[in-house]
């Protein structure tokens, strides 16, 4: 009587294999890229600096501007520096950027006192940040006002204006590039492992 035998389990050919092993190092990228993606916003946010005058100082007389220094660039749409005294607004038109500094002229012959800046710029990842300054000024700016004054240009660097994106946004775009690639490149392997897997089993 002959020794019944028993089928050896089928082992998974070398294409599904590989197609798995492909999707599986897909999978991991993908998470790894997302959460690239969740940490950007919160990293690429603008820190001010510096300012002038200096948070806090006394100045010998009104300044003539007030300048705030960043960290990166911002970007011009929705940056504001409202710059408060002993009898309300002093600035005078439009804020200028120029690289990662923010800077405000003031009106002409404004009092001695205390003020008060209330800054707001756009991050160059979009998002918008604010704060609060305070300085104080002995005396009066000496300054008289011109007799035909015009309004300060709004002066922005490449970047600011938007000529050229923002590392938060090219950086974003980027990203949703690379996941597409990579979802595309996964589905395909496990199109073809499939594929194999019942030619496999076919010739069976």
């Amino acid at each position: 009587m002959r020794p019944t035998r028993h089928p050896r389990p089928s082992r998974p050919s070398r294409p599904s294999r590989l197609a798995t092993v492909v999707v599986a190092l897909c999978t991991v990228a993908v998470v790894a890229v997302l959460g690239l993606v969740a940490a950007a916003p919160a990293s690429a946010h603008d820190a001010l600096v510096s300012s002038d005058p200096a948070n806090g100082a006394t100045v010998a007389t009104a300044p003539d501007r007030v300048t705030l220094t960043f960290d990166q660039p911002a970007l011009a749409i929705g940056t504001t520096l409202r710059v408060i005294g002993p009898g309300g607004d002093v600035q005078s038109g439009a804020p200028r950027l120029v690289d990662s500094t923010v800077t405000q002229e003031l009106a002409p012959g404004i009092p001695a006192g205390s003020y008060r800046i209330a800054w707001r710029v756009t991050s160059t990842d979009g998002h918008p940040v604010s704060g609060e300054l305070t300085f104080t000024a002995s005396a009066a700016n000496p300054r008289a006002p011109s007799a035909s004054p015009s309004a300060s240009p709004l002066a922005v660097s490449a970047t600011a204006a938007g000529g050229q994106p923002g590392p938060g946004g090219s950086t974003g775009r980027v990203v949703v590039l690379v996941v597409i690639v990579l979802v595309l490149l996964g589905g395909g392997a496990l199109g073809l492992g499939r594929r194999f897997s019942r030619r496999g089993a076919a010739r069976r």
